[in-house]
């Protein structure tokens, strides 16, 4: 039994047997929510793969590499090994950046990692090619930097937040919640709109919770782009995000904006009532340079 919960083994074709998440973890995704939808093609698919077991969630996984024909930070083909065939001592991204392969555990957090990888496949070299640069330099002892401590941020806990009404941007970064989620409430889905990006974020909101904060990188993105196809936007994010990303000498956690998730308009019921707003230790007041 691990952390009270039973933990599945499943033995690998070469009999070393594997730790694997119970089925329950898998279950429990709701696709009905507004932040899995990006996801919910694929991640139905893999999610009857992952409640099968894990090698056959692998398969699935890999399947979907080949045909991708993706690669990782240098350049290597996407794919994706048990988290037992990393290396002793190998650092997890220098590993990815190296060999192209994803070490992934089953489980939820590596699950919708593995699902950023096709959502935004740029984004994804681009973080893992300045991750593995960066451990070059550095190693990977305690202190690790600030853009690297950023590239964390922003592959576990980012949202893309999308915006073609200057306003608007500027009233997040401003903390005017008032003047986002209420006075500009008619804007959301027409002049913007938020993606979720990281992973540990969307296993946060498996179960979520009024807290619930992401680190909002802000894209400004012209009208048009709110009349184009899912498709092509998803391609222009993925561009224009990974190309910012990779050229960003000033990257620190201060490049993002704190984002009380569930207040998004659409979101959560609860905040069809303005009330919902009121609490400030959520939704907190302040104002910072920038």
């Amino acid at each position: 039994m691990e952390a009270g919960r039973f933990v599945i083994t499943e033995a690998s074709p070469a009999g070393a047997v594997r730790r694997s998440l119970p089925a329950a973890g898998f279950a429990d995704i709701d696709w009905a929510r507004p932040w899995f939808a990006q996801h919910e093609t694929r991640g139905r698919r893999w999610q009857q793969a992952a409640l099968a077991g894990y090698g056959r969630y692998l398969d699935e996984l890999n399947a979907d590499a080949r045909a991708s024909a993706q690669r990782t930070g240098r350049g290597q083909p996407l794919a994706f090994i048990a988290q037992d065939d990393l290396p002793e001592g190998a650092a997890y991204e220098a590993h990815i950046a190296a060999t192209g392969c994803v070490p992934t555990r089953h489980n939820l957090h590596d699950f919708f990692n593995a699902l950023a990888w096709f959502a935004f496949p740029r984004i994804k070299a681009t973080l893992n090619a300045r991750q593995s640069a960066a451990i070059d330099v550095l190693g990977v002892g305690p202190t690790r930097g600030d853009a690297r401590d950023a590239l964390t941020l922003f592959d576990e806990n980012a949202v893309l937040f999308v915006c073609a009404a200057p306003a608007l941007s500027a009233a997040l970064r401003g903390f005017e919640w008032d003047t986002l989620f209420v006075a500009g409430r008619a804007h959301w889905g027409t002049h913007c709109e938020v993606r979720v990006f990281g992973h540990a974020l969307l296993d946060k909101l498996i179960a979520p919770y009024a807290a619930c904060t992401a680190h909002a990188w802000v894209v400004d993105a012209p009208a048009q782009y709110f009349v184009w196809p899912r498709a092509q936007r998803d391609a222009w994010l993925d561009e224009v995000v990974s190309t910012k990303l990779a050229t960003d000498a000033d990257l620190n956690g201060r490049s993002f904006s704190p984002l009380p998730v569930l207040g998004i308009p659409g979101w959560w019921p609860q905040n069809e009532d303005k009330a919902f707003y009121d609490d400030t230790s959520v939704f907190r007041p302040g104002r910072r340079a920038r």
